[in-house]
């Protein structure tokens, strides 16, 4: 399994967007660099420190999208979901803990074993071979 950690280094914002792949994103929003695609893993995730957030992101080749979601576990209360295996649990792309093996929904956050527990889930989108990440507007820092 790969594991890689990214500091993103300077705030790089854009409000450009183009055809791309992307998960829900808005045309007015703020965008943030992370990494070059490149950096990902295919069926891999690797963790970016996004302005103080940890971030794992997923890189699925074979639906043609990346995903991004919270790195916080709330089950084992570690920074461990970008060393989850992927997969899909009834065509829904999931991620499955490391440590207790919940799978969490990579499109909506949510937990498939317990539907009351979910993490956050950010856009994501491929600009010019740069994945970018949106934040959400009001959310505060952790």
């Amino acid at each position: 399994m790969f594991l890689c950690v990214l500091r993103v280094p300077a705030v790089k914002k854009t409000n450009q967007r183009t055809d791309m792949t992307e998960t829900t994103a808005s045309r007015t929003e703020t965008w943030i660099d992370v990494c070059d695609v490149s950096d990902l893993e295919p069926d891999a995730g690797v963790c970016a420190l996004v302005a103080g957030r940890q971030i794992a992101i997923f890189h699925l080749p074979k639906l043609g999208k990346v995903f991004a979601i919270g790195n916080y576990d709330p089950f084992s209360h570690a920074n461990v979901l970008s060393r989850g295996l992927t997969g899909d649990i009834g065509g829904e792309p999931v991620v499955a803990s490391p440590v207790y093996k919940q799978h969490f929904s990579l499109e909506t956050g949510r937990c498939l074993e317990d539907e009351t527990v979910s993490v956050p889930v950010y856009r994501v989108r491929i600009e010019g071979g740069r994945v970018q990440i949106q934040l959400p507007a009001g959310e505060k820092r952790p």
